[in-house]
């Protein structure tokens, strides 16, 4: 279960002035995790893991940037937390199940707050907003 998340870094840059095709690519990825206690009340401590993440988008050709690094928290039964940890630091892999639902919930706050930095600084949303396209009504030749 998440039970915590927070930014320690957030970066957004703006490049050459956009001519023509812009290109944005988005990348989210885990960094590191480590072991730690979360404070759940007057001395009570409960284990954690720390996710460290990076997430980036890059607008080509080199029109911007935007940087953003971040922790997540996820407790877990002790058991289950110290196979996860070693399990990464063996190879830097995590089970399919626990990496889905953490990337998603990265990818969920990252897109929003890069949402609002790409506006800060000029540069086009990096994800697609949804746009209104008004049709045409049709001629309606009733005879009746």
């Amino acid at each position: 279960m998440i039970v915590g998340f927070s930014f320690t870094k957030l970066s957004a840059e703006k490049g050459q002035t956009a001519k023509g095709k812009i290109d944005i690519s988005n990348n989210v990825s885990i960094k590191d995790i480590q072991e730690d206690d979360f404070s759940l009340g007057k001395d009570k401590k409960q284990n954690v893991l720390r996710f460290v993440f990076e997430f980036t988008s890059k607008y080509e050709p080199d029109v911007g940037s935007i940087l953003f690094e971040g922790e997540l928290l996820y407790m877990e039964e002790l058991k289950k937390s110290r196979e996860i940890l070693s399990d990464w630091k063996k190879d830097k892999k995590l089970p399919k199940e626990l990496m889905e639902g953490l990337l998603n919930t990265v990818l969920t706050k990252c897109n929003v707050q890069a949402l609002i930095l790409s506006q800060q600084v000029n540069l086009p949303p990096p994800i697609p907003l949804p746009k209104v396209q008004v049709n045409a009504p049709a001629d309606k030749n009733y005879i009746g």
